[in-house]
């Protein structure tokens, strides 16, 4: 290869600061990848060959002229839901705010009548599309919530989708249950809460218990007139009580405390914080809680762009998702690391590292994902370009990606 893209040192997430000393890239280099699908060695050819001549191999790729980097790690979607929402973009051109489209029938409550109405293989169905679209993205770990249900049954059939997935396509899961994602229509806040906590999240453990689904993580949308602060926290409590890493919405359209919340409890990480307080960064830089940065929402709903700068400069560790869902249908982290590095004045060195390290930081996934390193996972990007930063450079740069390699296997080629 003419260029790797690595982040060395075994360090499980990179600040800004750290970003210049460990963040290498390699020219005319070679990797080894083992029949377990771990990376075993990188250097000269020459030196591979040396342990391991290349009769010993099932495949070799030469990328001479391309460039590699790591899979890329999508820290935020919902990718499980029926019936799309493609006439709410017209209305939003027309200037309708999100909670106006929300109040109207629209947004949330839309797709979940729609979810609701689907059958569980339909929805498979659904989202192994979506999985192949982000696999051809370079995408090769996601993480992936319910909350289309907002019932018992149907968060259960989300999360039972999810973990059908997992082994019927190549990309990584990890599990989240959300199914505080709105206040269900027919409820109040405290009714909706109380269902998360005396139905849904007991039937959820029920479920692990029996061996039918994994749930790695909790969510629920802390915001103005949807889950409160108090609210919020009691449901994320019981669900990490339960085992579960809280990993939330929080400041999205209104500041009402969710990160000061969220840091307290003990947040693995925390999405879209458009509107974090100067107190909430300095709280997730202390605590290590990952900043999940969503920049195709902040884009299509025109909301106030997050303090990304500011994040980065005070020590928070940035990482970034799709959100992929019916109201921002985007499946690439290519097209996510062009945005951040536009609209919040990232560089491209931050870009790549919260796509792919701090993304898997995000969801406890970084000791095997996010870099290329030797005992990590060979999941790896192979792009038809000279340099890396071509990746983020050309804004149509999935067109480029020749290869997708999972765990030393070929998962995609151009």
């Amino acid at each position: 290869s003419s260029g790797i893209n690595a982040e060395y040192g075994g360090q499980k997430f990179l600040k800004s600061q750290d970003i210049g000393s460990q963040f290498v890239v390699l020219e005319n280099t070679s990797i080894a990848i083992d029949h377990n699908g771990l990376i075993s060695k990188i250097g000269l050819l020459s030196d591979i060959t040396q342990d391991m001549p290349e009769s010993q191999f099932g495949e070799v790729i030469d990328a001479s002229g391309k460039c590699v980097i790591p899979g890329l790690v999508d820290g935020h979607t919902h990718a499980v839901w029926a019936g799309d929402r493609v006439h709410e973009f017209a209305m939003k051109l027309k200037g309708a705010s999100y909670m106006e489209i929300h109040k109207a029938g629209g947004g949330i409550g839309f797709t979940v009548g729609k979810t609701r109405a689907a059958s569980e293989d339909t929805l498979v169905e659904l989202y192994l599309q979506r999985l192949g679209l982000m696999l051809r993205n370079g995408t090769t770990l996601v993480e992936s919530k319910s909350g289309y249900g907002l019932d018992t049954e149907t968060e259960i059939k989300m999360l039972r989708v999810i973990e059908r997935a997992k082994s019927m396509q190549p990309v990584d899961i990890s599990s989240t249950y959300c199914g505080a994602h709105s206040v269900p229509k027919g409820m109040n806040e405290l009714e909706a809460t109380h269902d998360v906590l005396t139905n849904q999240i007991p039937a959820v453990v029920d479920a692990i218990n029996k061996g039918e689904i994994s749930v790695d993580s909790i969510d629920v949308f802390c915001e103005k007139g949807v889950y409160e602060v108090e609210t919020s926290k009691q449901i994320l409590e019981a669900g990490k009580k339960n085992g579960m890493m809280i990993n939330f919405h929080a400041e999205e359209l209104n500041y009402i405390g969710g990160v000061e919340m969220g840091t307290d409890i003990g947040a693995t990480a925390i999405s879209h914080l458009e509107e974090i307080s100067d107190e909430g960064i300095k709280r997730m830089a202390s605590t290590n809680a990952v900043a999940v940065i969503l920049p195709t929402t902040a884009h299509i709903l025109k909301l106030k762009l997050p303090p990304v700068r500011q994040m980065l400069e005070e020590g928070v560790i940035v990482a970034l998702g799709t959100d992929f869902n019916p109201n921002a249908y985007c499946v690439s982290m290519i097209t996510v690391m062009n945005l951040a590095c536009i609209m919040f004045r990232m560089s491209m060195e931050e870009s790549i590292v919260a796509a792919t390290l701090n993304a898997a930081a995000s969801i406890q996934k970084s000791n095997m994902h996010g870099s290329i390193e030797v005992g990590k996972w060979g999941d790896l990007v192979l792009f038809d370009a000279p340099r890396w930063e071509h990746v983020i450079y050309q804004m149509n740069a999935s067109e480029i990606v020749s290869h997708v390699i999972k765990k030393g296997e070929v998962v995609f080629k151009k």
